[in-house]
């Protein structure tokens, strides 16, 4: 596994946009709400801790992460980026695989279609233990990384491109 036994949630501040002029949406999954609540806290304290202001974070509860797509959809207008926030774990019928694709697709889609880039922080695991180690265990917080991309994203869309 690529990421056995590695941290991958450290960053370094200086090497990225400053958040505070832009305003992030979060959309997390009520299902297996110890996991997304930690990959929310997470993306949270990170975008504060890269600048953005706690009243220019807005965050809304789902049901379940299929549900996602549409709570991002909700926030797109107001925000510069939007992070969506879930956890699949795989089960004993095909509803985990329903899940993942719907998820995947319907975020792509938004992604396509809108201007407001909607980061996927959708953990897919095989077991509890697979979700807890990428919550803020051995693996660090998903939505850390979710949050730093979400700043990268918003930085790209207010930029003029050439």
């Amino acid at each position: 596994m690529a990421t056995e036994n590695k941290n991958l949630s450290n960053y370094d501040k200086e090497t990225l946009p400053n958040a505070k002029p832009y305003k992030f949406g979060i959309v997390f999954s009520e299902w297996n709400s110890n996991i997304t609540h930690a990959l929310r806290d997470g993306a949270i304290e990170a975008l504060v801790d890269l600048g953005a202001l706690p009243d220019h974070i807005k965050t809304i509860q789902v049901p379940g992460s299929f549900e996602l797509t549409y709570g991002c959809k909700l926030l797109m207008e107001d925000c510069d980026a939007v992070i969506a926030i879930g956890s699949v774990i795989r089960g004993e019928t095909a509803h985990f695989d329903f899940v993942c694709h719907g998820v995947t697709q319907g975020i792509t889609q938004l992604n396509i279609q809108q201007e407001t880039p909607i980061i996927f922080c959708v953990l897919t695991d095989d077991n509890i233990e697979q979700s807890l180690a990428r919550s803020g265990g051995k693996h660090g917080n998903k939505g850390v990384e979710a949050a730093v991309a979400a700043v990268q994203m918003a930085d790209l869309k207010n930029k003029e491109i050439h």
